[in-house]
């Protein structure tokens, strides 16, 4: 059985160019919600305009909660002890990129061998258990403990831009015009900017938790998706039907990253996950009728 391990807790705040741009992006988001779009269309202090600001208070605490747990979180280092145990047949060691199985797979930049799903990351420099990718906008990379807190995050985000551009757009709707009038057009730099950084920015996170959810229920990666599509080739050049030896099944896949108990699938956190050093494979399901005899 995988031994289960928390995630371990980075002791800074990577701060950079990216991760300034989204953290002012969320103020600026935030302010202009409360203060411009609900103010103008309901009045802040109406029943509707504040229980319209505190919806939109806790879904963009939540982001904000999220984004810097992604941050904060390690996702995932290879222990410096670890070695496969290679007379161990319930620990197989799959190689997407090349075969289902086979080689023990080790790492020359780090000097240590790599567990299944295990990557280098040139950005940090070290090899990231079940790596997704090196995210910029978090200045870490995105693994197997701050998986679900990054989709947690991208979730949020995409909530709260949508519910933003909803009450951008009826707070024009409402009485934009004449309130325009009256104010000399003091607003309209608010609305311009604020359009401008809502609608490409909820097209691009609604494509990006689009691609997320669909890595979910394939219990894929980034980057297994990818070297998929070329083991996917490479079989089917050679004859063979190429599977995904990690995708369980929709139900399996989604409840291994969000966790199984529903009620904790919305909060940033991920104390299900094992150690990382090993996972469920479809050929563990095709043993187990017969281990259960």
């Amino acid at each position: 059985m995988a031994e289960k391990a928390k995630p371990q807790q980075q002791q800074r705040f990577a701060f950079s160019l990216p991760v300034t741009v989204v953290v002012s992006s969320i103020i600026y988001i935030y302010i202009s919600t409360i203060f411009v779009f609900i103010d103008r269309w309901f009045g802040l202090f109406s029943s509707p305009g504040i229980a319209n600001a505190v919806v939109f208070t806790a879904i963009a605490s939540m982001c904000i909660f999220s984004y810097r747990t992604a941050i904060s979180t390690d996702p995932g280092r290879v222990p410096s002890t670890y070695t496969p145990d290679i007379e161990d047949n319930q620990t197989p060691m799959h190689e997407i990129k090349r075969k289902q199985g086979g080689d023990l797979r080790y790492c020359q930049k780090c000097s240590h061998y790599k567990p299944p799903r295990a990557h280098h990351c040139r950005v940090c420099k070290r090899c990231v258990l079940r790596m997704d990718h090196h995210c910029i906008w978090i200045n870490n990379c995105v693994g197997h403990a701050n998986y679900k807190i990054f989709f947690i995050f991208v979730m949020y985000a995409v909530v709260a831009c949508i519910y933003s551009m909803v009450l951008l757009v009826g707070s024009l709707t409402y009485d934009g015009l004449s309130d325009e009038e009256k104010n000399g057009g003091s607003f309209r730099t608010v609305y311009v900017v604020s359009g401008i950084l809502l609608v490409p920015l909820s097209i691009a996170l609604c494509v990006l938790i689009g691609w997320h959810i669909y890595l979910i229920l394939h219990n894929n990666t980034t980057i297994e998706y990818y070297e998929g599509v070329r083991a996917l080739w490479l079989q089917e050049k050679g004859g063979s039907i190429y599977k995904h030896p990690y995708d369980l099944g929709p139900y399996e896949n989604l409840t291994s990253v969000l966790g199984p108990n529903i009620l904790s699938w919305l909060w940033p956190t991920a104390n299900h996950i094992g150690s990382g050093l090993r996972f469920r494979t479809v050929y563990d399901l095709s043993k187990a009728p017969s281990t259960s005899k």
